[in-house]
């Protein structure tokens, strides 16, 4: 049986706020002035969003508020009634809450309702997880139009009455690395004309017999007072080892496809921050690909990365062009990918 295409009908995406600048951050978490140029160095990230007011703490945006958000305009944009969606996955790292799950706060917002919906907790990869799990569900021939939703908000986990520059490199840097946002997808086997294509998605565990690069905590009444960091990142782990796993990626997409390097339009990086993607940009020597980055302007926003960058390319490709996205999670070491089609011709088909 004909392997049927899945298409991109359309992205949508919600950020909550203003952009929190170097120069604010800093000021807010009482850090010297010197602090914005380190930031700026080491991290390479200008600016991102967050879910709460920094000056009182209060929570103005909830990632359901985000998803919903997302996933309507991600609906509206493609025409479809919530009707046809009889589908939904979610992926983030950072949920409201552990039940009800967030996909189906989302789901009942949106008006969805007598479908299968799946929630996968996962960082930086999760997003292509769950474009996988979507795509298997839609190659059985038993779902036809599904909304995919990644994103998480971060931002509530902040203290912000901590002593940032007395606490380990481990917290300063997840401080200046993450934002805010939520992204959606509408994937259908109908065919449409003038439609990317996703052709390929995968995902690989790589951590046996490693240690996690990021750990984040999860803590109930009973261990709260539990001392330690709730997150840890080992940056120096992941500079050492996500450039190689992405160039990974990259060459097992491409031999899947049998794609060469020089037939790709646009070469979408991990965004883990905006000095990593340019190492990691290095390491894929896809030069003639265009880079769409977005992490310097709204830092890491994990699981709705990979939506703000399709949001970004799809209007602009014209048929024949080619797309690869690479994710890299360090959390147990996970490399995935993703690759996007605009086809020569298609019939449209409604």
């Amino acid at each position: 049986m004909e392997r049927p295409d899945i298409y991109i009908a359309s992205v949508g995406t919600a950020l909550p706020g203003d952009p929190v600048d170097n120069a604010t951050l800093v000021r807010r978490f009482r850090l010297p002035a010197v602090w914005e140029q380190w930031i700026d160095a080491f991290v390479g990230t200008r600016s991102r969003h967050f879910s709460m007011d920094l000056d009182t703490g209060r929570t103005l945006h909830t990632l359901a508020d985000l998803g919903e958000a997302a996933g309507r305009r991600a609906l509206d944009t493609a025409g479809v009634p919530v009707e046809d969606i009889d589908l939904v996955v979610m992926a983030s790292a950072s949920p409201d809450m552990l039940m009800p799950a967030t996909v189906n706060v989302i789901a009942d917002r949106l008006g969805i309702n007598g479908v299968p919906t799946y929630q996968l907790q996962s960082g930086c990869t999760g997003a292509v997880q769950a474009l996988d799990v979507a795509c298997q569900m839609m190659l059985s021939g038993r779902h036809q139009t599904v909304l995919v939703i990644g994103g998480d908000s971060c931002a509530k986990h902040l203290d912000l009455g901590m002593n940032l520059a007395d606490m380990s490199p481990h917290m300063q840097v997840n401080v200046m690395l993450f934002g805010d946002g939520a992204g959606a997808a509408v994937l259908t086997t109908r065919a449409l004309a003038d439609t990317p294509v996703l052709r390929r998605v995968f995902t690989r565990l790589q951590g046996r017999g490693r240690e996690p690069g990021q750990i984040v905590r999860w803590y109930g009444l009973a261990d709260r007072e539990t001392p330690g960091e709730p997150v840890t990142e080992d940056f120096k782990a992941i500079e050492n080892s996500a450039p190689g796993m992405a160039a990974e990626a990259l060459h097992d997409l491409l031999a899947d496809l049998d794609w060469k390097k020089e037939e790709l339009d646009y070469i979408l990086p991990p965004q883990l921050s905006g000095r990593m993607t340019r190492r990691v940009l290095d390491h894929l020597d896809v030069p003639g690909a265009e880079e769409i980055s977005r992490v310097e302007e709204i830092g890491n926003t994990v699981n709705a990365i990979p939506f703000f960058q399709l949001e970004q390319i799809l209007p602009d490709m014209v048929p024949g062009e080619r797309a690869i996205g690479i994710s890299v999670e360090a959390s147990k070491w996970i490399k995935a990918g993703y690759a996007v089609e605009k086809p020569a011709s298609k019939l449209e088909v409604r």
